[in-house]
């Protein structure tokens, strides 16, 4: 029975704010390896020995969609779908909606479903546990994965595992879900020995999931099959109809299913845990970052152009310029082009709170990067004034921006490196390096890139108003609105 990886890639990149964004959360990031969280948590499954091995099912916000094809393309990965969700509903709808595209075609694969945040070092480990959960889910039980744990964590979630399943492969009955303890109860789960961190891992074959998800949550159920069934296939993504997943309660895997499986309750489906002890994060705070990096001599971790004097115990990462620590121990501090975080290592749970006052002001730092990610590639602001603005374009090879025009703002454009396809109006002109041409206001303009190697080229608006709002789309490869 083929194994099909499921992807959950929500996120509000508030956790590791400022590297994270809401519009470009941890798991686009390379912050564990040369590859990104989402990148590593497909790589880990792959060679997986005796498991035949389908095609990876995304689900992931609407707003995230092109930097998930994005990653799967530099992955050289097909998907056998990108699913979207117009809002955030949890895990319960996310893995509905999932199954209910594994089973569309009549196939019945078990399902592996993983975070797309999360780092495991130890893949070998990983894969072997993955394989006994496979024989375990394909003879219809649904499995967990516990995370054996090495110190009395209050950010987690725990799982009470009962005794050992007859038959062997590692898994102990499902007791039940436990929820973040303080301290000393953590402490009194860590000595006790049968308490295991909840990974938020689960396999299961797809039908499993969508009956029992009808006997315990038949409202999510019947959301996710209107929304699912009138949804739409928009180039490489699948839609759900909007108002019906809107309309979907919220919920967990955990809340929805797992608790009411615990301890072989409610029905004859099997529940068990697989322990695991694999090297595994959720990278849920700049302290588990910190934790999962090398460090000098002095126990700071470094990243980019920094220099410590009598400094220890630091998480210092600089992205744009020097960062210089003296005499200060127990930081995290945080450089990006916009935006700087210097927070006590032992608070680093403080930082979403941090990010979400500034999500309640309205702040742009919370939401985007300065540098701003388009499917055609990003752009960058340069400098700004009152009716003016700069930006530095970056468009990929052979991509193209829509026809478009703007109501408020002319744009002149300056090729700075690579060959650009300039429309203007009913003209089509080729520009080479240092030339440049003027797009009047209301004038219909489309820019590509028809070369092999990225084009660079600065952008001078000019206007009454020079929002991002001011476009009107005729034509457009990526199925975008004007606010996209």
């Amino acid at each position: 029975m083929p194994l099909q990886p499921v992807v959950l890639s929500g996120g509000s990149g508030t956790r590791l704010w400022p590297l994270s964004r809401e519009a470009y959360p941890k798991q686009f990031l390379p912050l564990a390896t040369e590859h990104t969280l989402f990148q590593d948590t497909l790589r880990r499954l792959e060679g997986l020995d005796g498991v035949e091995l389908a095609d990876p099912l995304v689900v992931c916000n609407e707003a995230h969609r092109f930097l998930v094809a994005e990653q799967l393309r530099l992955l050289e990965q097909n998907p056998a779908s990108i699913i979207l969700e117009p809002v955030g509903r949890n895990t319960a709808p996310a893995l509905t909606v999932a199954a209910m595209m594994a089973v569309r075609d009549g196939a019945d694969p078990v399902l592996i479903v993983m975070p797309a945040d999360h780092f495991i070092s130890e893949e070998n480990e990983f894969q072997a546990a993955v394989a006994r959960g496979h024989a375990l889910a394909a003879a219809g039980a649904v499995v967990t994965f516990g995370i054996v744990p090495t110190s009395p964590e209050t950010g987690y979630g725990y799982i009470l595992k009962g005794e050992p399943r007859s038959g062997g492969a590692g898994a102990c009955a499902l007791r039940a879900f436990v929820e973040k303890p303080d301290e000393k109860t953590a402490r009194g789960y860590l000595d006790n020995g049968n308490y295991l961190w909840n990974s938020g891992i689960f396999m299961m074959r797809a039908s499993v999931w969508l009956d029992l998800v009808r006997r315990f949550r038949p409202d999510i159920a019947d959301a996710c099959r209107n929304s699912f069934g009138n949804g739409m296939q928009d180039g490489d993504f699948y839609r759900v109809e909007a108002g019906g997943f809107r309309d979907c309660p919220s919920d967990s895997i955990d809340y929805a299913v797992m608790e009411r499986l615990a301890d072989g309750a409610d029905g004859p489906v099997e529940a068990v845990v697989l322990p695991l002890s694999a090297g595994w994060s959720d990278v849920g705070a700049w302290s588990a970052l910190w934790g999962l990096k090398d460090s000098d001599g002095a126990g700071n971790v470094i990243e980019g152009d920094v220099v410590t004097q009598d400094a220890g115990g630091n998480l210092l990462i600089a992205r744009h310029r020097l960062l210089a620590a003296v005499g200060v121990n127990n930081l995290v501090v945080v450089e990006t082009p916009d935006a700087v975080l210097v927070a006590d290592r032992d608070r680093a749970q403080d930082v979403k709170a941090m990010a979400e006052r500034l999500k309640g002001e309205r702040r742009r730092e919370c939401q985007f990067h300065r540098r701003v990610h388009r499917p055609w590639g990003d752009y960058e602001p340069v400098d700004e004034g009152d009716r003016y603005q700069v930006k530095r374009l970056r468009v990929k090879p052979g991509a193209t921006l829509s026809l478009q025009m703007h109501h408020h703002r002319a744009e002149h454009w300056v090729v700075v490196r690579g060959t650009a396809k300039v429309t203007r109006g009913d003209e089509v002109l080729l520009l080479s390096e240092n030339e440049s041409v003027y797009i009047p206001l209301g004038c219909r303009h489309r820019l590509e890139n028809p070369g092999s190697i990225p084009l660079e080229v600065i952008e001078v608006q000019s206007g009454s108003y020079l929002g991002e709002d001011d476009i009107v789309r005729f034509e457009d490869d990526y199925n975008r609105t004007s606010s996209d």
